[in-house]
């Protein structure tokens, strides 16, 4: 939570318009930014939120008046910015969007040259300060042109998986009524895929509910949509599609943690001499999965930025999060929500298995009991009670507390941005033992389910 403005996070700006994020808060986080990052040309997009548009004229108004020449993106994906900024050489790129929050909020996710995440760490704060402070230092008249970047971003996206090695599958779609589908129909156009096309229409007043699969609610249209037709498989998105969620060819939904061994196999199978990132809450599938195939492993830290820094710093190939968002070299480290959906698409055409088979493998041998999230009054205060009694196991510090013994392991960690902690368990084909130990903890946490 930032010092001075309740809508600066540990990541990105985000907060209810009008009373925690507004023109007047937009157009001084763009003098702001601009006095920070020495910006000469940024590219900004938003999403489809109604104030998406109005908080655009404030922020482009904000770097003009610093002597930023701004690109209007307009309406597109998160990872339509990080391909902005990094493909045509901007200083830097900001993407309008409150991610999968109520309609009521709208955000700023803020990148510097080669998409190189801003967050508190890293400039956010400062940014965060001098919006507070205004106290400007850089004065000009920049200049606003539009670019229409949809033809160049699916270029970019064929690089990766070319239509050639896809088979004509049968996919169901969900845009969710966010920006995805927009996307979609420019790529959909150059491959062979049978697609069945669910709430592709943009819109802001979100009449199908926020776009957010991760929430049972707002996957189920999804699912029941699956169950009348026969699939080879399905994928939903968030609003600014930098997450996607996958369904098996039964539509069921599968857990995250197995998308990241599914994308690590898929891009180890087509080059086994690759570095593959992985954060510590779910970690023996996909350990399994980069050592038969002769890949390397490295642990990270949970969170976007820390992720991507380790990227770099290691030159991998993938970093995934069962929080189903999935980082990429090809993609300048930065997290995609339509390269997985690609890549899933190819690893199916190319095996001739079906989705549900590539993952029941790795969901029979490492049952998880997925994330499950407990308020709390002081979580340093339960980690500090939990910890003492797993004192027997392997136990490491990398991300709040992971405990490994032979036969299970749990990590349990405070969130980045609110007062919530996350636990995850996972045992070696274990379920009984899953469920024990999963209700042994929750036991000792206590706290609010949420």
């Amino acid at each position: 939570m930032g010092q001075y403005l309740p809508c600066f996070k540990a990541y990105d700006v985000r907060g209810k318009v009008s009373s925690e994020l507004n023109p007047e808060i937009a157009y001084a986080i763009g003098r702001a930014y601009a006095d920070q990052t020495g910006a000469h040309k940024v590219c900004i997009g938003y999403d489809i939120r109604l104030s998406g548009p109005e908080l655009f004229e404030a922020l482009a108004r904000g770097l003009n008046d610093a002597g930023v020449d701004v690109v209007n993106l307009g309406m597109v994906g998160t990872e339509m910015v990080y391909f902005s900024t990094a493909n045509y050489g901007y200083d830097g790129g900001i993407m309008i969007t409150a991610s999968h929050n109520p309609p009521e909020y709208n955000g700023l996710k803020m990148v510097r040259t080669e998409s190189r995440p801003i967050s508190g760490d890293t400039g956010l704060y400062d940014i965060e300060k001098r919006t507070y402070d205004q106290k400007w230092e850089r004065t000009g008249s920049g200049t606003v042109i539009a670019q229409d970047v949809y033809s160049d971003f699916v270029s970019h996206l064929l690089t990766i998986v070319k239509p050639e090695e896809l088979r004509p599958l049968k996919v169901m779609l969900d845009a969710g009524n966010g920006a995805a589908g927009v996307a979609l129909e420019h790529l959909l156009s150059h491959l062979p895929l049978n697609s069945t096309n669910r709430l592709f229409e943009p819109d802001g007043e979100f009449p199908n509910g926020v776009p957010n699969p991760i929430l049972e609610l707002q996957r189920q249209g999804a699912i029941d949509l699956m169950k009348t037709d026969t699939f080879d498989f399905g994928v939903a998105w968030d609003g600014d599609y930098d997450r996607c969620f996958f369904f098996d060819e039964h539509g069921a939904f599968i857990e995250g943690y197995y998308i990241v061994g599914l994308l690590a196999q898929a891009l180890l199978t087509a080059d086994p001499n690759q570095t593959i990132v992985y954060d510590p809450r779910l970690t023996w599938n996909t350990l399994e999965i980069v050592s038969k195939l002769g890949g390397r492993a490295q642990i990270c830290k949970s969170g976007h930025a820390f992720i991507k820094e380790k990227m770099r710093e290691v030159d991998a190939a993938y970093g995934g999060e069962m929080s189903a968002h999935h980082y990429f070299r090809d993609h300048w480290y930065c997290d995609s929500g339509m390269i997985p959906f690609l890549l899933v698409a190819r690893l199916v055409s190319q095996t001739n298995r079906s989705l549900g088979s590539l993952v029941g493998e790795m969901i029979a041998n490492y049952p998880c009991s997925g994330e499950i999230n407990r308020k709390v009054p002081d979580v340093d205060e339960v980690l500090a009670k939990v910890k003492p009694k797993y004192a027997d196991g392997n136990v490491s510090s990398i991300d709040g507390v992971s405990v490994e013994y032979a036969d299970w392991r749990f990590n349990l960690r405070a969130s980045n941005t609110e007062p919530v902690i996350r636990l995850n368990v996972e045992t070696r084909g274990d379920t009984d033992l899953l469920a024990a130990k999963t209700s042994e903890l929750l036991a000792q946490i206590g706290g609010i389910p949420i």
